[in-house]
């Protein structure tokens, strides 16, 4: 019975062969020294990690007030099935579903309904709703918790966001193979910190290179995640759970982070998705970031593409909210906030760029096409 299969989960990141996680109800005796219960499943230890971490700040200063969540993501995602469903649940909060959020006016008619307390979401969807004039006008008083996570929440995004709620996004890091939340900001932190936070309770990080030795404070390396919530493997798969977990019990997540003297760790990007341009390693979130600041740019998303003189080059695809917005004035845009050899050599307009059903953006898709 203690190897019987609790939870199988769709991967975090897109593989060539779709794979599952498998979260059994116990785990390894290192592990359940350290879980919550010794009977904890990987997924029943994260919602109590992220009560430990989020309730408090969630609860504070309700008396007979229904604490509401809204859930704009879907269930079969680790994310809200965790974060919002699972976690909703155990502390008594009503769960706002909201089947469609791509549905944005629909998605804004909802909220008007409701004093809601906390409203996780993708990057991409936070952008979209500071892009709906009626959502801008709905009472944010009850507001407490703007959850980030499943990709890197930006600046500009964040700080348009606080303009409108006067709530910053609190931004989190995890995966599917670890139920998902590894990391996370301070429930109460009050300004945007551009990183993903510390370890939540009972988890360990480490920054490793490619030898899974320790690289030193502020150096980027693999960030590799060990506790009660890491999945025992993936279904069926004994070659590919041996190639992402460490002897001593490490997930190698795959995504370059650095980790600083007072433990914050920031997220620098996927390991797969880095550009090398000229020798030097280029991270597309760093220069999505940029041009997502460019007032005229709704979103936007950055690849390598091939290059005889550089061997790669940085492309960048661009939905505009300025439809006068043109090649020229983001190129010279990027050219003043990025060094050299990181600026884009091309730049592509699109209408709308290819999203996960979470709204994360495929950039895998681009490379494709």
């Amino acid at each position: 019975m203690q190897s019987a299969c609790a939870f199988v989960l769709p991967p975090s990141h897109s593989l060539h062969q779709p794979q599952a996680v498998v979260a059994p109800p116990r785990r390894q005796p290192w592990a359940r020294a350290c879980a919550p219960t010794s009977q904890s499943s990987p997924i029943i230890a994260n919602v109590m990690q992220g009560e430990a971490w989020l309730g408090p700040a969630l609860k504070a200063g309700l008396a007979n007030e229904a604490l509401i969540i809204v859930c704009a993501l879907p269930l079969y995602h680790i994310f809200a099935l965790t974060g919002c469903f699972f976690m909703g649940t155990r502390i008594g909060a009503m769960i706002l579903l909201i089947p469609n959020p791509r549905d944005i006016p629909g998605f804004v008619k909802e909220l008007s309904k409701y004093k809601f307390n906390m409203l996780p979401a993708v990057n991409t969807l936070y952008n979209g709703l500071l892009n709906n004039a009626d959502f801008c006008k709905l009472d944010f008083s009850s507001l407490r918790i703007s959850n980030g996570g499943g990709a890197a929440v930006q600046a500009a995004v964040n700080e348009r966001w606080k303009k409108v709620t006067g709530c910053s996004i609190i931004e989190g890091y995890g995966l599917s193979e670890t139920s998902p939340m590894a990391t996370c900001n301070p429930a109460n932190a009050t300004e945007f910190s551009a990183n993903i936070g510390l370890p939540v309770p009972s988890t360990e990080i480490a920054i490793l290179d490619d030898d899974g030795k320790p690289v030193p404070l502020g150096q980027p390396g693999e960030i590799c995640i060990r506790g009660p919530q890491v999945m025992v493997g993936y279904w069926q798969r004994p070659d590919e759970t041996a190639k992402v977990m460490t002897n001593d019990g490490f997930f190698k997540s795959g995504d370059v982070g650095e980790m600083y003297e007072n433990g914050f760790i920031k997220i620098v990007d996927r390991k797969k998705d880095m550009i090398l341009v000229s020798g030097f390693n280029v991270y597309p979130n760093e220069i999505e970031a940029v041009a997502a600041a460019h007032p005229g740019v709704m979103e936007c998303a950055c690849i390598g593409v091939p290059d005889n003189s550089t061997g790669e080059a940085v492309k960048l695809f661009v939905v505009r909210k300025d439809p006068n917005l043109t090649v020229d004035q983001l190129m010279n845009y990027c050219k003043e906030n990025l060094t050299g050899y990181k600026k884009p050599k091309f730049i592509e307009f699109r209408t709308d760029l290819p999203k996960t059903p979470v709204g994360k953006i495929l950039r895998r898709e681009l490379r494709d096409k």
